[in-house]
């Protein structure tokens, strides 16, 4: 009899398996069975989320998707009647972009800023309107920061009047992602309809990002304030979306992705193992969630999630925040605690392996991706030397983005490029749910990453390297077993160790973005030993110790680099009867972050920090960092010791 292990294995395998399963079909002129990258941004926030309307941003879903494909909209401030005095623009467009509005508190958004809405002069809604930073402590604390949120007495009984207003948003969202979403062969830029899930109890954020297929999506948004638990949500997304029959008989069905973000934030309670009740999770449990949760945000506007800072890994101080919980984030009153465990990525991961060895199934095999998190409705706004702030949580760009734009210790966030055949919502879908993506902090660095125990050693030298990737090993977010060589072949004795392909491209700049050469590649390789997790971080390509640096002055790059870096890499110390993953990081030349770019175009000179204005301040704080080391995060590739049972 076949176990549920094996089940599981050998849909892992069909999954990741590589082109022979790509679409039968091409819809568009630019076909690639090979696949290409499609760079994007799956957290975008609009005048229509509770928060970026407060501070003051007017940008409408539409304006984000026009900012995305490259036109200049309107940004803060703007006058009395709701012009902008000034324009923010994309100097590279997307491919892809996805409207994430919070669906709490959509309907109470319209209603505070429609003077025609009944419940619109209500004390809340006066509140926001006058005192923004005093509205949104209080909106947050009240619905996204309890355990058992509740809707403002203006929504009226069991908050229906809330609910119904938040219909017009919901079809404006529809509409927009509609509107922009490029139909024809050209297929010059994707839309998909979405929502952020925006769950924060006790102040730990879990907030997921819904991201759907096609048109058919939900009646209405999964909200935290009905649904109040992470469980609660992919229930409703799978009675209601993935289980749901189709409106047509055999016509298209719902699917959906949620996507985790800022688990950094999460106090621990974004990757948990137990239930409500203090009982492990089950083998359905786990499968439940892998089923919907197929990738994890890795960096955004708020902190960076790959791995905990001070480790032994040096790199993982990398736009990490000093606190635990979202709440932290506007000041908490007395000592912060600890963060514990499960919080960023790189240890969830390893907490996967322990979970699928004990149930045969891993919740959290998860693909990596890079976002922003704008509040702003300007996706994509990633390059620090044009940096203009998101405007998410305690900044408040009401009357005008600052001359320093926003808090320190917050940054532009990052990007998700998806490897697919063509720039289409099926195509790009299908490689989210295979995971065959990777995040960026910004850069569009371009990077392929294969396993298998097939793979030649001379593929990087090969002129068809993709193809040889494919044919040899899965790609990036796979699952290799060890019966499995090249997808579907026995191994050869003593042939027991998978080989990785990387291959890395420095972002080729363009339309007058600055980029930086690169410095390395890395494979960070979990694994589990003796029913404990281990890690370990290898250098495969490039310069570790390399001396390039910037020069602050100018914030011109100094020192050698590397536009491209290829390595084969075999994994010295692989146990063919343990559990891993594996994935690749790349690592750039130091260059500048933003607030050096900021502090060098105000010409501030810290040599006499009386001439310094205050709300420049920060440029002559030596504890915030002035240089960056940009970087690229592939999604994993898991070794799983074969079918058992």
């Amino acid at each position: 009899m076949i176990g549920p292990r094996a089940i599981w294995w050998l849909l892992s395998l069909v999954i990741s398996f590589a082109p022979s399963l790509a679409l039968a079909e091409a819809r568009c002129a630019h076909h690639d069975p090979l696949r290409q990258p499609f760079y994007g941004d799956t957290h975008v926030h609009t005048a229509l989320s509770f928060d970026a309307w407060g501070q003051g941003t007017l940008a409408t879903p539409d304006d984000a998707y026009r900012f995305a494909k490259g036109e200049a909209i309107g940004f803060q401030p703007y006058d009395a009647d709701g012009n902008p005095q000034s324009q923010a623009q994309l100097r590279r467009p997307l491919d892809y972009a996805v409207v994430t509005d919070h669906s709490d508190l959509l309907g109470e958004t319209r209603i505070c800023s429609d003077p025609a809405a009944s419940g619109h002069d209500s004390l809340v809604c006066r509140v926001v309107r006058r005192f923004p930073k005093l509205g949104y402590m209080l909106v947050n604390g009240y619905v996204h920061s309890n355990e058992n949120p509740e809707r403002y007495s203006f929504c009226g009984e069991a908050g229906e009047r809330c609910l119904e207003a938040a219909g017009g948003p919901w079809r404006e969202i529809q509409e927009a992602a509609a509107a922009h979403l490029d139909q024809s062969n050209a297929c010059g830029f994707t839309t998909f309809v979405g929502y952020e899930w925006t769950g924060m109890p006790g102040g730990n954020n879990i907030h997921r990002n819904v991201i759907f297929a096609n048109d058919i999506v939900q009646a209405r948004p999964t909200t935290y304030t009905e649904t109040p638990t992470q469980e609660g949500l992919w229930e409703a997304l799978r009675s209601e979306c993935l289980d749901a029959p189709p409106a047509v008989p055999g016509g298209a069905r719902c699917d959906v992705l949620a996507i985790p973000h800022n688990s950094n934030v999460s106090g621990g309670r974004m990757f948990t193992i137990a239930r409500a009740d203090g009982t492990p999770i089950s083998a359905d449990d786990a499968a439940t969630r892998a089923r919907l949760e197929r990738l994890v945000e890795v960096t955004q506007h708020k902190g960076d999630s790959e791995c905990r800072p001070g480790a032994a890994d040096e790199l993982c101080e990398y736009e990490t925040l000093g606190f635990p919980r979202m709440m932290d984030m506007l000041g908490s009153v007395g000592d912060v605690p600890e963060i514990p465990p499960r919080v960023y990525v790189r240890e969830v991961l390893g907490e996967g392996l322990l979970q699928t060895e004990r149930l045969g199934v891993n919740p959290f095999q998860y693909g990596i991706v890079g976002a922003t998190d704008t509040h702003f409705g300007t996706p994509g706004m990633v390059d620090e030397d044009a940096y203009r702030g998101h405007a998410a949580g305690s900044v408040d760009a009401r009357f005008g983005v600052p001359a320093y734009p926003d808090r320190s210790d917050f940054n532009p966030g990052g990007l998700g490029v998806l490897w697919a055949e063509e720039n289409s919502r099926a195509s790009l879908f299908a490689a989210m749910k295979r995971r065959e993506v990777y995040g960026t902090s910004g850069p569009r660095i371009q990077v392929r990453f294969f396993g298998g125990f097939e793979l030649s050693e001379a593929i990087c030298s090969a002129p068809d390297f993709a193809a040889r990737g494919y044919a040899g090993g899965v790609p990036m977010g796979g699952t290799l077993g060890p019966n499995q060589a090249g997808g579907d072949r026995s191994l050869s004795p003593g042939d027991t160790a998978p080989r990785f392909a990387i291959q890395a491209l420095r972002d080729p700049g363009g339309g007058g973005v600055p980029t930086t050469a690169l410095q390395r590649i890395q494979v960070v390789k979990g694994w589990l030993e003796e029913g404990v997790v281990k890690e370990r971080v290898f250098d495969v390509a490039g310069d570790p110790v390399s001396p390039a640096s910037v020069d602050l002055g100018t914030c011109t790059p100094r020192g050698a680099g590397f536009d491209q870096l290829c390595s084969i890499w075999t994994d010295p110390d692989f146990d063919p009867e343990a559990h891993a993953f594996y994935y690749a990081r790349v690592i750039e030349n130091p260059s500048c972050r933003w607030n050096a770019w900021t502090c060098l175009r105000a010409g501030v000179s810290c040599n006499d920090p009386a001439s310094v204005p205050g709300e420049l301040a920060a440029c002559c704080d030596p504890s915030v960092p002035r240089t960056i080391q940009e970087r690229a995060w592939t999604s994993p590739i898991w070794y799983v010791p074969g079918p058992a049972g």
